[in-house]
């Protein structure tokens, strides 16, 4: 285990390292349609790990690879990641929350 004192900072740094080992901005792999296609791909592994019942280790590996491609995006993107979260965050901390078909649902709601 690795130290987490900035460890965002340390994922983003690893990440960029990664990029620019394949080449990823020279060879069409910071593309955004391309990574948008590559994190469905992800999220249907995910799927498949939870409605298999996979062990928790593969769901995590799972989720570790999209958050890889989430920080490859904001590289590709040129955006503060970090920064965006913590700006969704404070939005998020002041919805509301439903009961919608059972289950609880954080979301701007429309007035009825």
């Amino acid at each position: 285990m690795t130290d987490t004192s900035d460890s965002y900072q340390q994922m983003l740094a690893a990440v960029q390292r990664f990029h620019d080992k394949h080449k990823l901005r020279e060879q069409g792999g910071e593309d955004m349609p391309y990574r948008v296609a590559l994190m469905a791909e992800e999220l249907g592994e995910i799927s498949a790990c939870v409605t298999k019942g996979r062990p928790q280790d593969e769901l995590a590996e799972e989720c570790a690879d999209l958050m890889i491609l989430l920080i490859g995006t904001a590289i590709a993107g040129d955006f503060a990641l970090e920064e965006a979260f913590w700006k969704k965050m404070q939005k998020l901390e002041n919805r509301t929350s439903r009961i919608v078909a059972g289950r609880v649902r954080v979301s701007e709601f429309k007035a009825d």
